[in-house]
């Protein structure tokens, strides 16, 4: 990922928070033609390892060797940022859009997993991140046993070896105090959830 060293986040707890919230991460690897892939999948991060799993009748996984590559892109809010937003518009006029976003990119080799026990572990745990927050959480024990051994026959696991880290935070950082204060309000005019989440990045990077 291109990142300029004013966008590049470096603290590693910054990078997980980010990845937790987030959630979940579109799944890339390359098929054996050369042509990349992706699903987006929830995940869950620990340590160096990220676990997942997808629908057994997905083919993306088949394609998958063990110890291929693959890359997980976890994305946070993003926004159109138009140039009549900056302070500068008005001294000199040279300015133009961008796109200000935020994003992880988790790159790393990848071991698929069929074993029913591996997955029901795994399914039980990220289902956990979700619902433990909650007043009255759904357990994966909830569900009739053979019902549970019948769905975790349709996916597969995913285990991927993280090799390298890459955060970008892309938020007006090489514009001005005045411009970026600019943005920040014509982003809360937009109305707009992810508007306001960029926004709400933005004045607290100030």
């Amino acid at each position: 990922m291109y990142i300029p060293s004013f966008n590049r986040i470096d603290d590693d707890g910054e990078i997980r928070r980010f990845v937790a919230a987030a959630r979940s991460a579109e799944f890339v690897t390359v098929h054996p033609d050369g042509v990349p892939v992706a699903t987006l999948l929830p995940i869950m991060w620990e340590g160096d390892v990220v676990l997942a799993h997808m629908a057994k009748a997905n083919p993306q996984w088949k394609s998958i060797a063990p110890g291929s590559p693959a890359l997980l892109i976890s994305s946070g809010p993003q926004a159109y940022v138009s140039p009549s937003w900056y302070a500068a518009k008005a001294e000199h006029g040279r300015v133009v859009p961008t796109w200000n976003y935020s994003a992880v990119h988790l790159s790393g080799t990848v071991r698929v997993h069929e074993d029913r026990e591996w997955l029901r572990d795994v399914v039980t745990r990220l289902t956990g991140v979700h619902e433990d927050v909650r007043s009255e959480p759904w357990h994966v024990s909830d569900a009739p046993e053979r019902y549970i051994d019948g769905q975790l026959g349709g996916i597969v696991g995913l285990e991927i070896a993280v090799t390298r880290v890459e955060g970008k935070a892309k938020l007006s950082q090489n514009r001005s105090e005045a411009d970026r204060r600019g943005v920040i309000k014509g982003l809360l005019e937009e109305q707009d959830y992810e508007a306001a989440k960029v926004a709400a990045a933005m004045d607290t990077a100030l």
